[in-house]
């Protein structure tokens, strides 16, 4: 099984997306400072992924993810929780 996530940055809030196949393990490394790209903007959580039965299916959904029509619907399905309205 392979994951697409999308973090959050407590630090500065911005959004990062990537791939893995060990979910817990990739955001303990994102924490700990492990991951170049991130590492100035630690502490994440996760707040959005999706599993895949394959490396290509995660690949290809992170991609689409990144682009701009991507970002809108991910903001678009994360509205409520990012803009801290939650509906009870």
């Amino acid at each position: 099984m392979f994951y697409v996530y999308i973090l959050q940055s407590k630090k500065d809030k911005q959004l990062y997306t990537g791939y893995t196949n060990d979910l817990k393990k990739r955001l303990c490394e994102h924490n700990v400072g492990k991951v170049f790209s991130t590492k100035n903007r630690i502490p994440f959580e996760i707040v959005y992924y999706e599993a895949c039965l394959n490396q290509q299916d995660a690949t290809h959904r992170e991609k689409y993810l990144k682009t701009a029509w991507g970002k809108r619907y991910i903001k678009q399905r994360l509205k409520n929780y990012l803009t801290g309205h939650l509906v009870r």
